[in-house]
């Protein structure tokens, strides 16, 4: 008879790896609670990011590599995800019920940043995260027609706000609080201050994630933002094109200056395939930001192309993650999603909430 070891076990599950960060999860402590009970063997996996899709397949790869262990009878696994906080810019304190933010943006209007940012938010939401959004675009709102909401946000103690849903995503947008066709006439601290309010007195619920829809350009509300909202990292969104590349690179400064890792760079609108005869044609070039990740040392996350649908769908507030869940192009938006929260996952905790508070007070 076998005597089944855990060295024995260990070794066997060392041989799983994880397909996004290349590493097994017994080296990198992501199997825990350990059980040996004779020929029955349990144990849990956690992840660091969310990954519904993914699990019931991973699952069945630790039990059937455990099973292959002589002396093991039966497993028992648990596959679950767990996101934590990670660490922000120096000085910066983390957003109670948010652990991690991310900006996303482009240095460049027209790009197609706040599409992106709705459809990474719905994607990581479709992996089991929770996740809000913040269209931090004072002077031009557009989540709440992308993500088919609308209405005035909920005030239940007359200093805060609730935040909106849209497709299970928590939103907050100024387009909530002012008539669509009202123009914002403000000047750079009131847009600022208005957008500071939108972020810190909505009463956002234990977001995994709050993706940034942040404005275009590097002027002082953007530099603003940058140095007083706990940011995670950023993900820079471009096309192929020069001129947007060039504002593409301003952006990226910015963020290395306020101390923003970049967690990678998206290509929109890559390439334009014709629906009826198929002919593909670099419209705004080819690989631009493909170069520019290269360049800059950044990891390049993907390349969406130039349909149709895509504007369809946003326009009428299914984005194509929903619109179109197992298409081709929500696969891409899924795809790097995912990728973004491996990222973030592999980052430095934030222990910050861990530490007393320490206060001075006079004595006499």
């Amino acid at each position: 008879m076998t005597t089944l070891t855990e060295a024995a076990l260990l070794d066997a599950l060392k041989t799983v790896i994880d397909p996004h960060t290349g590493k097994d999860y017994v080296s990198t402590r992501q199997l825990k609670n350990l059980r040996i009970e004779g020929g029955d063997v349990a144990f849990d996996v956690l992840l660091g990011y969310p990954a519904k899709s993914l699990i019931p397949a991973l699952r069945k790869q630790l039990i059937d590599t455990a099973r292959s262990v002589p002396g093991v009878s039966n497993v028992s696994a648990n596959v679950s995800s767990h996101i934590t906080s990670h660490a922000v810019q120096r000085g910066v304190q983390l957003l109670p019920n948010v652990k991690n933010i991310v900006a996303v943006a482009s240095g460049k209007g027209g790009v197609g940043k706040s599409t992106t940012a709705a459809n990474l938010a719905l994607a990581l939401a479709a992996e089991g995260a929770t996740v809000g959004v913040l269209d931090a675009d004072i002077y031009g709102p557009s989540q709440p027609m992308m993500l088919g909401v609308s209405g005035r946000p909920e005030s239940l103690d007359g200093q805060s706000m609730e935040p909106m849903e849209g497709h299970g995503v928590q939103v907050m947008s100024i387009g909530f609080l002012v008539e669509p066709d009202q123009a914002m006439i403000w000047r750079g601290p009131m847009a600022t201050q208005a957008l500071e309010q939108l972020l810190r007195q909505t009463n956002w619920r234990a977001l995994d994630y709050l993706i940034v829809d942040m404005p275009p350009g590097t002027g002082d509300i953007q530099l603003t933002l940058s140095q007083r909202v706990p940011i995670t990292g950023a993900i820079i969104v471009t096309t192929p094109q020069d001129i947007a590349l060039l504002d593409a690179k301003k952006g990226v400064a910015m963020f290395e200056k306020v101390g923003v890792p970049i967690l990678g760079l998206v290509e929109n609108m890559a390439v334009y395939c014709c629906p009826n005869c198929g002919h593909t044609e670099h419209i705004f070039g080819a690989d631009g930001g493909k170069k520019m990740a290269a360049e800059f040392n950044m990891d390049y996350l993907g390349a969406l192309p130039l349909t149709r649908s895509i504007r369809e769908q946003a326009d009428s507030g299914t984005p194509t993650v929903v619109a179109d869940p197992d298409g081709e192009t929500a696969t891409t938006y899924k795809r790097i999603a995912r990728q973004v929260a491996v990222k973030i996952a592999e980052k430095a905790k934030d222990f910050s909430a861990k530490f007393p508070t320490i206060t001075v007070s006079k004595t006499t």
